[in-house]
């Protein structure tokens, strides 16, 4: 038998939390079914689905079956979906007049979600790379430089698509320089004064996004998107970046990926009193998935610990397919 010794400790931490009940008491960061926006990849045809290989557990799922999706999350407490079209590659051009399809699967997609889920908050990137035959963000030269200018005038016209179709945010995700402030200037003069913008502030050129690009069936066809998003070295940058965003108009700021840039959220937290969200990327994602299969981690827990860090530095909201994972750990 250990005898007991009584030191002299007048602060003892661990009382706080020597029981469950305490420890919830006094926890400091909480996650709710409300922090979450939960991404959708939508494709052609009824009562498709098809699984995303480098994303076990996500699928493609045509519109009904999104809407469906939707309604199941909806009744669980998620408040937000984001709406990803995986399009046909006959539909793909460099100029990429289908990003604006009034009648394209995107626009059919807002269209049937607000209809059966008016009071869900739909999204939807702006962005050019799902519709580019060169999986780039924006158009292309024949040197192979992304056109900023005349590139917003098409990001201009795919904002006032989805606003037609009833969207609630457009999110520039292209990193253009001043597409804000023209997206913004474009739905207010055509009354769209009520749909916001949840703008990618920070958006880094990450290693993390392959399978999502996997998902979308995106391919770049030369170069890569280092002279438009972010150097991940930079953190001053992403700053400014977001500064200039909030200024220009955005309602909403991003910082994506999420748990490697923590800083970023949390610096990003102390700048701005605008809300901040945060994208937990297709790359961290599948690493978790990769290792949970192996046998070497729980899933589960991981993805509770890295989403309770994302919100412990700071983001309001997190982009995650992990939703499904961490709902019962929560609710």
């Amino acid at each position: 038998m250990i005898d007991q010794i009584a030191l002299n400790i007048p602060i003892r931490l661990r009382r706080n939390r020597k029981m469950d009940s305490i420890r919830k008491m006094v926890q400091e960061t909480r996650l709710s079914p409300c922090d979450f926006v939960a991404p959708i990849f939508v494709i052609d045809g009824e009562k498709k689905r098809v699984a995303i290989e480098s994303m076990p557990g996500v699928e493609r799922l045509s519109i009904d079956l999104a809407v469906k999706e939707a309604k199941e999350l909806h009744a669980q407490g998620i408040q937000s979906v984001a709406l990803f079209p995986v399009i046909d590659p006959s539909l793909k051009t460099p100029e990429a007049p289908e990003a604006w399809n009034e009648d394209g699967l995107l626009a059919r997609a807002i269209r049937e979600m607000k209809f059966a889920l008016p009071e869900l908050c739909v999204m939807a990137d702006v962005a050019l790379d799902p519709f580019t035959s060169h999986g780039h963000d924006g158009l292309a030269n024949e040197k192979g430089e992304i056109l900023n200018d005349e590139t917003i005038e098409c990001l201009i016209q795919m904002s006032l698509m989805q606003a037609r179709a009833g969207i609630d945010f457009v999110a520039p995700s292209d990193m253009m320089d001043g597409r804000v402030a023209a997206i913004r200037e474009a739905l207010d003069d055509e009354g769209f004064h009520n749909v916001g913008i949840l703008a990618y502030s920070a958006k880094y050129a990450s290693a993390l996004y392959s399978p999502f690009r996997d998902a979308l069936k995106v391919r770049l066809g030369f170069g890569d998107k280092k002279t438009y998003q972010m150097d991940p070295a930079n953190s001053r940058e992403a700053l400014l970046e977001a500064a200039l965003d909030e200024e220009e108009g955005a309602d909403i700021l991003m910082v994506k990926p999420a748990t490697l840039y923590l800083d970023i959220i949390a610096k990003l937290r102390e700048q701005s009193k605008r809300p901040i969200a945060a994208y937990h990327v297709s790359g961290e994602y599948a690493m978790v998935m990769a290792a949970h299969n192996a046998g070497y981690i729980n899933a589960e827990k991981v993805f509770y610990e890295s989403l309770l860090s994302i919100k412990r530095a700071g983001a309001d909201m997190i982009f995650s397919y992990a939703i499904k994972q961490v709902l019962p750990l929560i609710c």
